[in-house]
């Protein structure tokens, strides 16, 4: 079946407005397809089973290649349904081999080192932009470190998802999925108070917690920036990323003996073989989870 730009457009929008995927899955499909689209125009003679075979000749990651995968299952299985003509990935089977990487950690020493640093850079600052820039970054390092959350979700992260109170943030997490994050560890809730009640003095314009110097909301590429000037000043494992510290809390509170699922529940983790089998855990469960196991409890 030939490539249709047309109803890829109308895929892309149905994905958006009648599926509501998150908008990282809708670009991740408009890449897929505009890369797909491209090569079956400069190869007309050739299927999907070649298009697959010319992204694993290319060097492509088996996860990559898996995501083209479902991405064209998607396209065709709506382009079908809509035209009502036969769908080409049904007759496909395709078994792709994925790496098992383990996943990248620093350690809990490092941890420490990271957060001292930001510590000290906050009891340093000089002027006003100083202490404001350094409060946010003690909060945001923080918080990335006590809750395993993504940087994304830390973006995301509004005034109106947090009740200090009960030490609960909402987390927008992927696929929009929601979860509640209980702060176990006082000192971060001490240094997001800072935090919020600088924010409120400087930036009324919109609810979003972290925010940049021109008070717009902080992107996933600012918190990677924070993260890396810190990381740099303490010293620690270069190459490691903000993802490292999502690594670094699960590990921890598996290795400490914290339940599984209580941990997938935490991370907003989502994943067919564990949903077969999954129980939901109650926001007092995670408490309890938390309060017991989190490394960063004892920093």
């Amino acid at each position: 079946m030939e490539y249709d730009s047309r109803g890829a457009e109308k895929f892309i929008d149905y994905c958006a407005y009648r599926k509501n995927l998150s908008g990282k899955t809708i670009t991740a499909y408009a890449q897929d397809l505009k890369t797909y689209a491209a090569y079956m125009q400069s190869h007309p003679e050739s299927d999907v089973e070649d298009y697959v075979s010319h992204l694993l000749k290319s060097g492509r990651k088996p996860a990559t290649v898996k995501r083209h995968i479902a991405t064209l299952k998607q396209y065709y299985k709506y382009i079908c349904k809509a035209g009502k003509t036969a769908n080409p990935m049904l007759a496909l089977e395709f078994k792709i081999k994925s790496e098992k990487l383990l996943p990248r950690t620093i350690t809990v020493r490092d941890v420490k080192k990271l957060l001292e640093t930001a510590a000290k850079a906050k009891d340093c600052a000089r002027t006003s932009f100083e202490t404001f820039q350094t409060t946010r970054d003690m909060a945001l390092i923080d918080l990335l470190c006590a809750t395993g959350i993504r940087i994304g979700e830390a973006a995301a992260i509004t005034f109106d998802d947090i009740d200090l109170r009960s030490r609960l943030i909402l987390i927008h997490g992927k696929g929009k999925k929601e979860r509640l994050i209980y702060l176990s560890c006082k000192q971060t809730v001490d240094n997001l108070k800072d935090w919020i009640a600088m924010r409120k003095t400087f930036c009324t314009q919109h609810g979003y917690l972290f925010v940049n110097r021109g008070n717009m909301p902080l992107s996933i590429h600012g918190i990677e920036d924070i993260f890396g000037k810190y990381r740099n000043a303490a010293g620690i494992n270069p190459q490691a990323t903000p993802h490292y510290l999502r690594h670094t809390f699960a590990t921890n509170l598996l290795a400490n003996g914290a339940d599984l699922r209580a941990v997938q529940e935490i991370l907003g983790h989502s994943c067919i073989s564990v949903t077969e089998r999954y129980t939901e855990v109650t926001p007092g469960r995670k408490i309890k989870v938390l309060e017991k196991y989190n490394f960063r409890n004892g920093l």
